[in-house]
């Protein structure tokens, strides 16, 4: 059997709650970092966890410092390039209000179906070519999943982005979170030739435990 923890990262100091970072490299705030350390005891308290055999992150500061922090700081993180979250290009950095209010045209054009795979973002990257990096991804996660030695209890944790998050769910399990920051997904496969299948979507009960 396989386990795969999903977790996204927390609050930042640019507020990801409101606005839209994508490649920017922004750090967790302290509110980011007490969520991160309530995943964390989430995860002790679960009924035969000893840890976890894999820790992978993105490479942003915001998703390596939360695997930090729920893995243990003595943990190695492996870093893949391709769950950088999507580049917004002129929308990064801005709220929705600010983006209708400063890019009218493309707000309409963005704002009915904010997933549509045709959209690109202007002065970023297109939501087919981001679908299409977070998939190389995704078999870049699983080769070094299965690759990994035995640790722990055989769960691989990996911390990321909302839509790098959200690619992974509907490409391997076929569900779409909702995925608020610090929330937690867990899939599972019980044979290699089997599919991922969701034993928990959107988890976010941990979050009212901050320190």
């Amino acid at each position: 059997m396989r386990t795969l923890v999903l977790v996204r990262h927390g609050e930042t100091i640019g507020n990801s709650s409101i606005r839209y970072y994508g490649r920017t490299d922004i750090e967790l705030s302290e509110l980011g970092r007490r969520q991160m350390r309530a995943t964390r005891r989430w995860f002790q308290r679960r009924p035969g966890s000893t840890g976890f055999a894999t820790v992978i992150a993105s490479p942003l500061r915001r998703a390596t410092e939360g695997a930090a922090i729920i893995a243990g700081a003595d943990r190695s993180i492996v870093k893949i390039e391709e769950f950088v979250e999507v580049d917004f290009g002129r929308f990064e950095g801005l709220t929705a209000g600010e983006i209708e209010a400063r890019f009218p045209v493309d707000f309409a054009r963005w704002n009915p179906s904010r997933l549509d795979p045709g959209f690109a973002y202007p002065g970023g990257e297109s939501r087919a070519d981001f679908a299409s990096r977070v998939e190389r991804g995704i078999q870049r996660m699983l080769e070094v999943i299965e690759s990994a030695p035995a640790h722990g209890d055989g769960a691989a944790l990996l911390v990321a982005h909302r839509g790098v998050i959200r690619v992974i769910a509907e490409r391997l399990a076929a569900v779409e979170p909702v995925i608020e920051l610090g929330s937690i997904q867990i899939l599972r496969r019980d044979d290699l030739a089997e599919a991922w299948h969701a034993e928990i979507v959107d988890a976010v009960e941990h979050l009212a435990d901050l320190d």
